[in-house]
């Protein structure tokens, strides 16, 4: 398999990112010349001009599953530990300069985007990671490689073992890169939250006074005005984002330095804080060393808290569009209480149909952010002694989680909730028409009562204003503090 690139863009029509897909590696290398490379299995052929070598053909031949490519997050993640680590190997003495300079040349390199078309391993596959670990190792080698005048293949000048690889385990590389990954995609979430809690505070201040009416069990309900609905999508929202911070500040710990199960065998003992500082300056993070290396090692549960924000986070969104599709229901046989804009014709059959496509799609990226979830729930759960070999499975839906989230909620912000319309006279004249309006005479005339009010209220049809002028010696003013939705005692 190989990637091209595409683009990917806003609801604006401007270029929001730059991504990888996977095409068939048989049919793009077909006509391409090969080199051959040797490793303790045996011989494989390997693209003349491919920067990945033999262990990627393997994982390639192994693991075609999703048909997607790493993440490109993860990739530049991985290529800033490889940078770090081969300065504090320079560092120590046990890398030699020309070599170290032309691995953090190579790795720098990866890290701004230009080799992410050699990137070309599944990200659902055995071995921990191993594969991914080292399609990078192979792709800087190679690439130092060239910069020191050599031949692709030639691991005798740079080996992606032992020279990019030096002082490392997937073990440890994985996890890092990992946290980075997902600290480097947080604030684009948290901006999107951010934009969307900002369009519900400004539909709130338009139409703050408009009173529709509460519902509960989907049944009439006291009244409420759109600007405390608004402001409560907000509080929600503001709630799912500050457990999502919590959770994802706790992946500033890493577990680099650990190398094969946390005892740190084969690294130096300067090595962890040399790689640690180095990383801390390569990525802009307050990382800070795991606490318990072995527990780092093992275990999965920061990523498992974050996933569980982000499950958390997808369900207030997923509530929110269910609202929202609920008012907008129509435009002549249901709610109709909003309006959301129109955005694309909403059937091949039905003329002039138009649904509510965009929290459609909100739904459904909930749902598919609670599956993944799921998966990575039990990836936890199936770690065994000193290495949770199912992280790739784990990191696969966790970053996807991260990206489809942010995706979602600049769209939903964007071509729904701001360009919400109420319909204020519908909503007040269902309002007024509210017979649960008469549970503000309960502290004047008692339940018993108002409940005995209410049933001729709705018996009778008349609107309950002028059914309580008509049908009782209430005083007007307690008549019209409660048709007029007002908060409080009515007296």
């Amino acid at each position: 398999m190989t990637c091209f690139l595409y683009t990917v863009y806003n609801p604006l029509g401007t270029q929001r990112r730059r991504g990888w897909k996977v095409l068939s590696y048989l049919a793009d290398q077909q006509a391409t010349e090969h080199r051959m490379e040797r490793d303790f299995l045996g011989t494989r052929a390997v693209p003349a001009q491919a920067y990945y070598g033999i262990q990627t053909v393997r994982a390639m031949e192994n693991f075609p599953i999703t048909g997607l490519c790493v993440h490109r997050r993860l990739i530049r993640s991985l290529a800033l530990v490889k940078q770090a680590a081969a300065y504090a190997n320079l560092t120590t003495g046990h890398l030699e300069p020309r070599l170290a300079e032309a691995i953090i040349q190579a790795a720098a390199e990866v890290a701004a985007g230009d080799f992410s078309r050699e990137f070309v391993v599944d990200p659902v596959q055995g071995g921990a990671g191993t594969s991914i670990n080292m399609n990078a190792n192979e792709v800087i080698a190679n690439r130092a490689i060239e910069i020191l005048g050599g031949t692709k293949g030639d691991y005798s000048l740079v080996s992606p073992n032992s020279h990019v690889n030096m002082s490392q385990s997937t073990n440890d590389v994985l996890p890092t890169a990992v946290h980075l990954a997902v600290l480097s995609m947080y604030p684009d979430l948290k901006a999107a939250i951010g934009r969307l809690i900002a369009a519900f505070g400004a539909k709130g201040r338009e139409f703050g006074d408009t009173v529709k009416v509460g519902r509960t069990h989907l049944q009439d309900a006291v009244s409420i005005s759109f600007g405390q609905v608004f402001h409560a999508y907000s509080s929600a929202l503001g709630r799912a984002q500050q457990f999502l911070q919590h959770s994802a500040e706790a992946l500033y710990e890493v577990n680099i330095g650990g190398t094969a199960v946390g005892t740190g065998l084969n690294a130096d003992n300067k090595y962890r804080a040399l790689v640690l500082a180095k990383l801390r300056e390569l990525s802009g993070l307050p990382l800070v060393p795991a606490a318990d290396l072995v527990d780092s090692t093992q275990n999965v549960d920061r990523l498992v808290r974050v996933s569980a924000e982000l499950k958390a986070l997808a369900l207030v969104l997923s509530k929110i569009a269910n609202d929202l599709r609920l008012m907008n229901s129509g435009p002549k046989a249901g709610i109709k209480e909003i309006s959301l804009p129109d955005v694309q014709p909403g059937s091949s059959i039905m003329p002039g149909k138009v649904n509510p496509v965009i929290a459609e799609m909100v739904n459904q990226v909930a749902f598919q952010v609670i599956g993944n979830d799921m998966t990575i729930t039990m990836v936890a759960e199936a770690g065994q002694f000193e290495l949770n070999v199912m992280q790739p499975v784990a990191v696969f839906n966790l970053l996807q989680s991260m990206e489809i989230l942010t995706r979602a909620i600049g769209i939903f912000a964007a071509r729904a909730v701001s360009g919400i319309k109420v319909h204020a006279d519908r909503c007040r004249a269902m309002a007024d028409n509210n017979v649960s309006l008469v549970t503000a005479l309960v502290p004047v005339i008692g339940y018993e009562k108002a409940s005995a009010l209410a049933k001729r209220a709705l018996l009778s049809g008349q609107p309950i204003g002028e059914f309580l002028r008509d049908a009782t010696d209430l005083a007007p003013e307690v008549i019209e503090h409660i048709c007029t939705h007002e908060p409080g005692h009515p007296v």
